[in-house]
């Protein structure tokens, strides 16, 4: 069963703030709940601009929405063929990869956001994932930042949705970014940046909460919590299911 989230981004009076335009994030439902029968959610995301002045000459306004989720370490592996088997040779820790990126822009994203821009916010996938660097004697180091990137975009775990974002009037946009089924827990960033002419013009963020309830967190929980019990436990499920299907088979044979 797919679960929709609405986004939905409301207009405040901030008079303190002398921004031409501006956008301000409220979320009718700020958290996704992971279940046994969860096979994805998707975010619908509804804007509006906020302007004390007409609408700026020049450039039109582009929107881009940016989900990420939590961030974490990732070991990379690099396997080459010798003597016949593949093993493991060079590996190098890229030090912070979301989980969870997607990127939804009203245009094509190199048009409507500068590289000097893209530095600053780490909106592209290649700035969200930061690699200090490796060892002197790995050879394309670069690659293996790259294989991260490769291996979650065939998961649907990446993926950058230009052309997306409907915008009308330069005052209205919206957007869905489909989020798969084997979400990470944990809090999930969703910004939204307001451009003109690849200048970040405003930008807004806010937490989107996926967890899982239920009987999942329960046996999530303790698996952490209380491993032992957690052991034993899956330990009496087995054997009662290897002996209740042992028992109806042989009844079966007996009829």
């Amino acid at each position: 069963m797919l679960k929709r989230l609405i986004v939905l981004l409301v207009l405040c009076c901030t008079p303190a703030l002398a921004v031409e335009e501006q956008v301000v994030l409220g979320l009718s439902q700020d958290r996704v709940a992971i279940t046994a029968t969860f096979d994805g959610s998707e975010i619908l995301i509804f804007g509006a601009v906020k302007r004390e002045t007409p609408i700026p000459e020049g450039p039109p306004l582009e929107v881009i929405v940016a989900v990420a989720g939590p961030s974490g370490p990732v070991t990379v592996r690099r396997k080459e063929r010798k003597l016949g088997i593949w093993v493991n040779t060079d590996s190098v820790l890229v030090d912070l990869a979301p989980s969870f990126y997607a990127v939804a822009t009203s245009g094509p994203l190199d048009d409507i956001l500068t590289d000097t821009e893209d530095l600053r916010y780490r909106v592209s996938i290649e700035r969200a994932i930061r690699s200090v660097g490796a060892a002197m004697h790995i050879r394309g180091a670069q690659e293996f930042a790259d294989a991260v990137i490769r291996i979650r975009e065939s998961e649907s775990l990446y993926s950058i949705r230009e052309n997306t974002v409907a915008v009308d009037e330069q005052t209205l946009f919206r957007t869905s970014i489909a989020m798969p089924a084997d979400l990470t827990e944990g809090n999930y960033s969703a910004r939204i940046f307001l451009t003109r002419g690849g200048e970040v013009v405003s930008q807004y963020e806010t937490v989107i909460d996926v967890r899982k309830v239920g009987l999942e967190r329960l046996l999530y929980s303790m698996s952490r919590e209380q491993p032992v019990w957690y052991g034993l436990m899956s330990l009496v499920i087995a054997i009662a299911a290897g002996w209740g299907a042992s028992t109806a088979f042989r009844l079966l044979r007996e009829n």
